[in-house]
């Protein structure tokens, strides 16, 4: 897929703000309405955009602890992996979920409070069945979060637009 300089402030700005209007979108990058419209759409047709949402504050909404879980499986058969997994995706409480290069996982969820987490913790996570242990770390201060991907790029490197790009996005 390639990004010229355009695309690349495009991207850069609806990850700050992806409730910008086409119009402002357009003024920001200093390129028509019209093309960069059709620069979003080219963007989200190949999945380069996936979705747009809102961030919202975790701790407005009551949800004052962030954790990781450590989960080490009993066996890192395909059955096991699959099921644990298949678990995990119906609690509400993570939000993100990583099978980690030694088969184990690390979850980063939300609670409402240290109780919620040991809840949480024992009586959902430990008794999936092949779980074998659970480790929790409390984050006591979030230091750094981003949401945006590092896609700044230099005119050196970046791949220059090909016929790739329908006619219109100019």
């Amino acid at each position: 897929m390639p990004l010229d300089a355009t695309n690349i402030r495009i991207l850069n700005q609806l990850q700050q703000d992806a409730s910008l209007t086409n119009v402002e979108l357009a003024s920001r990058i200093h390129l028509s309405p019209s093309p960069c419209l059709s620069r979003v759409k080219f963007l989200e047709q190949n999945g380069v955009i996936e979705r747009r949402v809102a961030l919202l504050n975790p701790q407005a909404l009551g949800l004052s602890v962030n954790a990781f879980v450590r989960v080490r499986l009993s066996r890192h058969s395909t059955d096991v992996v699959e099921r644990f997994a298949a678990a995990i995706s119906d609690m509400d409480e993570v939000m993100e979920l990583y099978l980690m290069s030694d088969f184990d996982y690390v979850l980063r969820v939300m609670m409402r409070d240290i109780d919620a987490l040991e809840r949480f913790a024992t009586a959902r996570v430990s008794r999936i069945e092949g779980v074998e242990q659970v480790k929790t770390d409390i984050v006591l201060r979030k230091q750094r979060h981003k949401t945006a991907l590092p896609i700044h790029r230099t005119a050196a490197d970046l791949t220059m637009v090909s016929d790739s790009y329908p006619r219109a996005a100019y």
